[in-house]
Protein backbone atom coordinates (compact mmCIF):
# COMPACT_ATOMS: atom_id res chain seq x y z
CA UNK A 1 0.00 0.00 0.00
CA UNK A 2 1.06 3.71 -0.02
CA UNK A 3 3.33 5.60 2.15
CA UNK A 4 4.66 8.83 2.09
CA UNK A 5 7.14 8.39 4.71
CA UNK A 6 8.77 4.93 5.95
CA UNK A 7 7.47 1.50 5.35
CA UNK A 8 7.02 0.71 8.93
CA UNK A 9 4.81 4.06 8.70
CA UNK A 10 2.80 2.65 5.98
CA UNK A 11 -0.75 1.92 7.93
CA UNK A 12 -1.19 -1.14 6.48
CA UNK A 13 1.97 -2.81 7.37
CA UNK A 14 0.91 -0.80 11.02
CA UNK A 15 -2.10 -2.68 10.93
CA UNK A 16 -1.03 -6.11 9.60
CA UNK A 17 1.62 -6.04 12.20
CA UNK A 18 -0.10 -4.77 15.57
CA UNK A 19 -3.16 -5.47 15.28
CA UNK A 20 -6.05 -3.84 16.80
CA UNK A 21 -4.63 -3.13 19.78
CA UNK A 22 -1.50 -1.68 18.26
CA UNK A 23 -3.94 0.38 16.20
CA UNK A 24 -5.85 1.41 19.11
CA UNK A 25 -2.41 2.18 21.16
CA UNK A 26 -1.20 4.58 18.35
CA UNK A 27 -4.18 6.35 18.46
CA UNK A 28 -3.77 6.99 21.86
CA UNK A 29 -0.06 8.21 21.51
CA UNK A 30 -0.49 10.64 18.53
CA UNK A 31 -3.42 12.27 20.41
CA UNK A 32 -1.33 13.23 23.78
CA UNK A 33 1.91 12.38 23.68
CA UNK A 34 4.38 14.84 22.10
CA UNK A 35 6.61 11.42 20.95
CA UNK A 36 3.34 10.56 18.78
CA UNK A 37 3.10 13.36 16.06
CA UNK A 38 5.05 11.62 13.53
CA UNK A 39 2.44 9.27 13.29
CA UNK A 40 0.18 8.56 10.46
CA UNK A 41 -3.21 8.79 11.85
CA UNK A 42 -5.81 10.26 8.95
CA UNK A 43 -4.93 7.42 6.63
CA UNK A 44 -4.36 5.07 9.66
CA UNK A 45 -7.96 5.64 10.76
CA UNK A 46 -9.10 5.27 6.70
CA UNK A 47 -7.75 2.20 6.13
CA UNK A 48 -8.79 0.57 9.31
CA UNK A 49 -12.11 0.79 7.70
CA UNK A 50 -11.17 -0.27 5.04
CA UNK A 51 -10.15 -3.14 6.27
CA UNK A 52 -13.33 -3.39 8.42
CA UNK A 53 -15.32 -3.38 4.73
CA UNK A 54 -12.81 -6.76 3.88
CA UNK A 55 -13.01 -8.85 6.92
CA UNK A 56 -9.98 -8.49 8.13
CA UNK A 57 -10.62 -6.21 11.03
CA UNK A 58 -13.21 -6.22 13.73
CA UNK A 59 -16.82 -5.18 12.33
CA UNK A 60 -17.15 -1.04 12.58
CA UNK A 61 -19.25 -0.89 15.07
CA UNK A 62 -16.54 -1.86 17.09
CA UNK A 63 -13.93 0.12 15.29
CA UNK A 64 -16.40 3.12 15.99
CA UNK A 65 -16.34 2.86 19.83
CA UNK A 66 -13.23 2.27 20.54
CA UNK A 67 -11.24 4.33 18.26
CA UNK A 68 -12.46 7.36 19.63
CA UNK A 69 -12.63 6.10 23.29
CA UNK A 70 -8.74 5.64 22.71
CA UNK A 71 -8.19 9.28 21.15
CA UNK A 72 -10.38 10.78 24.18
CA UNK A 73 -8.13 8.78 26.54
CA UNK A 74 -4.91 10.19 24.59
CA UNK A 75 -6.22 13.35 24.84
CA UNK A 76 -7.08 13.41 28.76
CA UNK A 77 -3.11 12.36 29.26
CA UNK A 78 -1.67 15.22 26.97
CA UNK A 79 -3.90 17.54 29.22
CA UNK A 80 -2.78 16.28 32.83
CA UNK A 81 1.16 16.46 30.80
CA UNK A 82 1.08 19.82 30.25
CA UNK A 83 -1.16 20.65 33.18
CA UNK A 84 1.07 18.97 35.68
CA UNK A 85 4.54 20.11 34.28
CA UNK A 86 3.69 23.12 32.86
CA UNK A 87 5.71 25.28 30.23
CA UNK A 88 8.39 23.63 30.91
CA UNK A 89 7.20 20.85 28.69
CA UNK A 90 8.16 23.08 25.92
CA UNK A 91 11.23 24.53 27.24
CA UNK A 92 13.72 22.30 25.39
CA UNK A 93 16.00 22.90 22.44
CA UNK A 94 14.77 21.99 19.20
CA UNK A 95 15.47 18.49 18.79
CA UNK A 96 15.23 16.03 15.14
CA UNK A 97 11.97 14.51 16.15
CA UNK A 98 10.42 18.05 17.72
CA UNK A 99 10.83 21.28 16.97
CA UNK A 100 9.80 24.70 18.14
CA UNK A 101 7.58 25.61 15.38
CA UNK A 102 4.72 22.96 16.07
CA UNK A 103 4.54 24.92 19.10
CA UNK A 104 4.00 27.79 17.77
CA UNK A 105 1.58 26.56 15.26
CA UNK A 106 -1.00 24.68 17.73
CA UNK A 107 -0.69 28.61 19.73
CA UNK A 108 -1.31 30.17 16.63
CA UNK A 109 -4.90 27.85 16.23
CA UNK A 110 -5.41 28.82 20.03
CA UNK A 111 -5.26 31.80 19.50
CA UNK A 112 -7.37 32.08 16.49
CA UNK A 113 -10.07 29.48 17.30
CA UNK A 114 -10.10 29.48 21.69
CA UNK A 115 -11.31 26.31 22.76
CA UNK A 116 -12.80 24.91 18.93
CA UNK A 117 -9.29 24.24 18.92
CA UNK A 118 -9.49 21.00 20.13
CA UNK A 119 -12.11 20.04 17.87
CA UNK A 120 -10.20 21.66 14.82
CA UNK A 121 -6.85 19.82 15.82
CA UNK A 122 -8.59 16.58 15.63
CA UNK A 123 -7.98 16.78 11.64
CA UNK A 124 -4.75 18.64 11.63
CA UNK A 125 -1.08 16.75 11.99
CA UNK A 126 1.00 17.79 14.64
CA UNK A 127 -1.20 20.21 15.82
CA UNK A 128 -3.82 17.19 17.49
CA UNK A 129 -0.72 16.15 19.30
CA UNK A 130 0.35 19.14 20.73
CA UNK A 131 -2.82 20.84 20.96
CA UNK A 132 -4.21 18.87 24.61
CA UNK A 133 -0.79 19.42 26.46
CA UNK A 134 -0.75 23.28 25.40
CA UNK A 135 -4.58 23.47 26.81
CA UNK A 136 -3.09 21.86 30.17
CA UNK A 137 -0.22 24.28 30.41
CA UNK A 138 -2.63 27.21 29.62
CA UNK A 139 -5.07 25.49 32.06
CA UNK A 140 -7.96 25.61 30.20
CA UNK A 141 -11.04 24.79 32.18
CA UNK A 142 -11.22 21.21 32.08
CA UNK A 143 -15.13 20.76 32.02
CA UNK A 144 -14.46 22.68 28.53
CA UNK A 145 -11.44 21.21 27.63
CA UNK A 146 -13.64 17.58 28.16
CA UNK A 147 -16.65 18.76 26.67
CA UNK A 148 -14.30 19.97 22.89
CA UNK A 149 -12.03 16.65 23.46
CA UNK A 150 -14.95 14.33 23.32
CA UNK A 151 -16.59 16.16 20.09
CA UNK A 152 -13.32 16.08 18.11
CA UNK A 153 -12.88 12.37 19.25
CA UNK A 154 -15.83 11.71 18.27
CA UNK A 155 -15.97 13.27 15.10
CA UNK A 156 -12.45 12.18 14.31
CA UNK A 157 -12.64 8.50 14.79
CA UNK A 158 -15.83 7.79 13.78
CA UNK A 159 -15.82 10.06 10.31
CA UNK A 160 -12.82 8.70 8.46
CA UNK A 161 -13.26 4.99 9.80
CA UNK A 162 -16.67 5.41 8.14
CA UNK A 163 -15.54 7.00 5.32
CA UNK A 164 -12.91 4.34 5.00
CA UNK A 165 -15.47 1.67 5.51
CA UNK A 166 -18.15 2.56 3.10
CA UNK A 167 -15.34 3.85 0.48
CA UNK A 168 -14.02 0.38 1.09
CA UNK A 169 -17.01 -1.46 -0.25
CA UNK A 170 -16.43 0.49 -3.45
CA UNK A 171 -14.58 -1.47 -6.16
CA UNK A 172 -12.93 1.96 -7.81
CA UNK A 173 -11.64 3.01 -4.81
CA UNK A 174 -10.48 -0.93 -3.75
CA UNK A 175 -8.82 -1.00 -7.29
CA UNK A 176 -6.71 2.58 -6.57
CA UNK A 177 -5.96 2.78 -2.93
CA UNK A 178 -2.45 4.37 -3.18
CA UNK A 179 -3.73 7.78 -4.96
CA UNK A 180 -6.98 8.02 -2.47
CA UNK A 181 -4.10 8.15 0.29
CA UNK A 182 -2.71 10.40 -1.46
CA UNK A 183 -5.56 13.17 -1.59
CA UNK A 184 -6.42 11.90 2.48
CA UNK A 185 -2.72 12.95 3.10
CA UNK A 186 -2.89 16.08 1.14
CA UNK A 187 -6.37 17.06 2.51
CA UNK A 188 -4.65 16.76 5.98
CA UNK A 189 -1.88 18.59 5.25
CA UNK A 190 -3.24 21.49 3.82
CA UNK A 191 -3.96 22.99 7.16
CA UNK A 192 -0.29 23.42 7.73
CA UNK A 193 0.16 24.72 4.18
CA UNK A 194 -1.76 27.44 4.46
CA UNK A 195 -0.32 28.04 7.85
CA UNK A 196 2.56 28.67 6.70
CA UNK A 197 1.92 30.97 3.18
CA UNK A 198 -0.07 32.80 5.55
CA UNK A 199 2.88 33.42 8.21
CA UNK A 200 5.78 33.80 5.99
CA UNK A 201 6.06 37.47 5.75
CA UNK A 202 6.05 39.46 2.39
CA UNK A 203 9.65 41.04 1.76
CA UNK A 204 11.13 43.38 -1.26
CA UNK A 205 9.24 41.21 -3.83
CA UNK A 206 5.48 41.82 -4.05
CA UNK A 207 4.63 38.90 -6.20
CA UNK A 208 6.20 36.46 -4.16
CA UNK A 209 2.88 35.78 -2.34
CA UNK A 210 1.33 35.81 -5.77
CA UNK A 211 4.03 33.11 -6.57
CA UNK A 212 3.33 31.31 -3.79
CA UNK A 213 -0.06 30.90 -4.76
CA UNK A 214 0.37 29.38 -7.82
CA UNK A 215 2.64 26.92 -6.41
CA UNK A 216 0.72 25.77 -4.05
CA UNK A 217 -2.30 25.68 -7.00
CA UNK A 218 0.00 23.89 -9.26
CA UNK A 219 1.18 21.57 -6.42
CA UNK A 220 -2.80 20.80 -5.85
CA UNK A 221 -3.61 20.71 -9.70
CA UNK A 222 -0.36 17.87 -10.45
CA UNK A 223 -1.42 15.84 -7.19
CA UNK A 224 -5.13 15.91 -8.64
CA UNK A 225 -3.49 14.68 -12.28
CA UNK A 226 -1.75 11.98 -10.48
CA UNK A 227 -4.83 10.52 -9.11
CA UNK A 228 -7.03 10.57 -12.01
CA UNK A 229 -4.20 9.28 -14.44
CA UNK A 230 -4.04 6.43 -11.96
CA UNK A 231 -8.15 5.83 -11.78
CA UNK A 232 -8.02 6.00 -15.79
Amino acid sequence: MFALGPTWLDPDVLIETFGTVGLLAIVFVESGLLVGFFLPGDSLLFTAGLLSAAGTMPPLWVLLITIPLAAIAGDQVGYAIGRRAGPTVFRRPDSRLFRQEYVDKANGYFERYGARTIVIARFVPIVRTVAPVMAGVARMDYATFLKFNVLGGVLWGVGLTTLGYYLGQVELVKENLEPVLLGIVALSVTPIVVEIARSRPVRRRPGRRHALVAALAAAGALTLFVAADALV
